[in-house]
């Protein structure tokens, strides 16, 4: 973490509390101004910081209490006293997480817990195995003499706080984003890492569990609650489906990627997620050990562990590829030499056993295989494992599961038809699904101002697991018209609600209705000062007469210092309205020509037609000599 400062400003009967950063800045909460009270600030949980100061036993001296934001960012205080424009320095504080504070995003509710999972510098690792689960002692050592200052080091390393310090150093106030990186700075596949710890020399090597004890340590020095799990036949799905394939050639060669570990350590922390939901709070998977790639960077998690459990891939960070950790099926395949594939077996129970971790309060081992997936071979786990799959081919399309509601629109669509618009409704469920479905339409000015209704259907729906229905909403000209704004705009909304979930499920889209053509034809030669004829010509696509037709053309150099109208007067449906006006333009060279026609019924119809126009050649003279 920066160094970041607090600095008091005390005046005759006032005092306050600045905080600072390298990049101090009130909206990131890296600067922050309060009040000093004589009343007492102790406990903790409230959103602000506050400071009293009261007489000490001797007349020169004053305790002074500081309590922090329950949200504030952690990492190194410096406290500056300002006393009439003296500044006097007082010292540093370390701000840390805080599971012992109700609102804390590590709140930690059990005693014994804490003491296991914050305040304990001894562990067991487990490794070998499920036949044969060999325990391994480990010193965390979080609270020895330096410690702290590495692991704030390693936050002040990474290449988020190198980009933009002033973000990262107020991101610090959350634990998922905190856990994540030191997830990527654990490693050194992409960045230093913490590998210079050691003082005699660069660390050469680093196993799966040597990567989640160093990540335990660093979690608990910061006060996040935290443990280290061994997984046994652990899956490593390189091509994210949740399957393990393993290809063989006839001799035995693996020729896959995809791999099954023996055992595979990583850590779990505890900590809310505010922004997956309260279900998901707890315990949240992450893995320091550097497999695959996530977001760009090696890094993986958190992912919440009950969300793994129940298959809820689209909570983030990385969950379909912790799932398949614990719980992909594997498929063992033959390639023969003529490319054909053999299927050899496969297990549905093989990968994800015995996954474990210390006890509280005692060196036994914990199996928590049930909090991170249900009884294998279960009728439960077998479901969650389809739901799994069937999220994941969703995630890779890009779709989310549940009900999706989109719009279609046809081609032709003309001012003056009829046409149907059409909700498309796909169940991405894995079950069936009971909705009602409604469909709206209204007039809507170009600047999204909405007019007038002119179309609406409701109706209930049974859709089946990945059927998709076409719902048709009419829209007649004898309803939309009499609304219609000249920017021709209907704007078509479309609402599902699952009964089950009551997930609401919106699409919209506006539709710009196509207005009829205008011909425009010139007759003849366009030349400077050379008179030139232009008939135009627009049929009525309403199925109603226009009232006051008019043509006004415009075009520089044609047209002269103002438009051309012509009155055309009334047309009939299907019948077309016509015009000629004579054109004298005064400028040789490209221009255009603009014409616009209007009735009570269609107005502001727009059409154009370039023109070349040609400089006037000029006569021969005949000369006639004596002979």
């Amino acid at each position: 973490m920066s160094v970041v400062s607090l600095s008091f400003l005390l005046e005759i009967e006032r005092c306050e509390l600045n905080l600072t950063s390298p990049l101090p800045r009130p909206e990131s909460d890296t600067e922050v101004t309060f009040g000093l009270s004589e009343k007492s600030v102790e406990g903790s949980g409230d959103s602000t910081w506050a400071a009293s100061a009261v007489l000490g036993r001797s007349a020169d001296t004053v305790l002074l209490t500081v309590r922090s934001s329950v949200d504030a960012p952690i990492g190194l205080y410096s406290l500056t006293l300002n006393q009439d424009g003296t500044k006097t320095g007082l010292g540093d504080f370390t701000l840390l997480f805080n599971p012992w504070c109700p609102r804390d995003a590590v709140y930690m509710s059990s005693k014994d817990k804490r003491s296991e999972y914050v305040l304990s510098q001894h562990g067991i690792l487990y490794r070998g195995t499920p036949k044969r689960i060999m325990p391994l002692a480990w010193n965390y050592g979080q609270f020895e003499e330096g410690i702290l200052d590495i692991c704030l080091k390693i936050l002040d390393d990474n290449p988020k706080f190198v980009s933009d310090a002033d973000q990262d150093c107020s991101a610090r106030r959350n634990p998922v984003y905190v856990t994540r990186v030191l997830s990527a700075m654990i490693n050194s596949q992409d960045d230093r890492g913490c590998w210079w710890w050691a003082q005699t020399g660069p660390v050469r090597y680093g196993q799966c569990w040597v990567f989640a004890a160093v990540a335990c340590t660093v979690s608990r020095a910061l006060g996040i609650p935290c443990r280290v799990v061994t997984n046994f036949g652990s899956a490593h799905d390189t091509d994210a489906n949740l399957l393990i394939e393993k290809m063989y050639s006839e001799d035995l060669e693996n020729l896959s990627d995809d791999s099954i570990w023996n055992f595979h350590v990583w850590v779990d922390s505890w900590m809310s997620r505010p922004d997956l939901g309260p279900e998901y709070g707890g315990w949240q998977a992450s893995d320091p050990t550097p497999q695959e790639t996530s977001e760009g960077i090696f890094c993986c998690g958190p992912a919440s562990v009950n969300a793994i459990k129940q298959g809820e891939l689209t909570k983030k960070y990385d969950a379909p590829f912790i799932f398949a950790e614990v719980n992909a099926d594997v498929v063992e395949m033959v390639q023969l030499p003529n490319g054909k594939v053999v299927k050899l077996g496969g297990s549905t129970t093989s990968v994800g056993q015995c996954i474990s971790t210390k006890s509280v309060g005692s060196d036994q081992r914990h199996d928590i295989t049930h909090k991170y997936k249900y009884a294998e071979g279960s009728e439960e786990e077998r479901r969650v494992f389809e739901k799994a799959q069937h999220h994941n081919k969703l995630q890779k399309k890009g779709l989310e599961p549940g009900l999706q509601l989109k719009i279609k629109l046809v081609e032709d669509m003309v001012v003056g038809s009829d046409f149907e618009i059409f909700a498309l409704l796909t169940n991405n469920c894995m079950d069936s699904r009971s909705c009602s479905l409604m469909l709206f339409a209204q007039s809507v000015a170009y600047n999204g101002k909405p007019g007038d209704s002119c179309g609406f259907s409701s109706q209930r729906l049974d859709i089946e697991p990945g059927q998709e229905l076409r719902v048709p909403l009419k829209l007649e000209y004898q309803s939309y018209g009499p609304v219609l704004t000249p920017d021709r705009l209907i704007q078509v909304s479309a609402l599902s609600v699952d009964k089950q979930s009551m997930d609401f499920c919106k699409a919209q889209k506006t539709i710009a209705l196509d207005e009829p053509d205008i011909h425009i034809q010139i007759l003849g030669k366009v030349q400077v000062n050379s008179p030139v004829g232009v008939d135009l010509t627009l049929m009525n696509p309403l199925p109603e007469s226009l009232h006051k037709c008019s043509f006004t053309a415009e075009g520089a150099g044609l047209t002269g210092t103002q438009p051309i109208t012509v009155e055309v007067g009334e047309v009939g449906p299907s019948e077309k309205a016509k015009a000629h006006m004579e054109l004298c333009p005064t400028a040789a060279g490209p221009t255009v020509l603009l014409v616009n026609f209007d009735s009570k019924e269609l107005r502001n119809v727009k059409g154009f037609i370039n023109v070349e126009v040609k400089k006037k050649k000029k006569k021969k003279q005949e000369v006639i000599g004596n002979m």
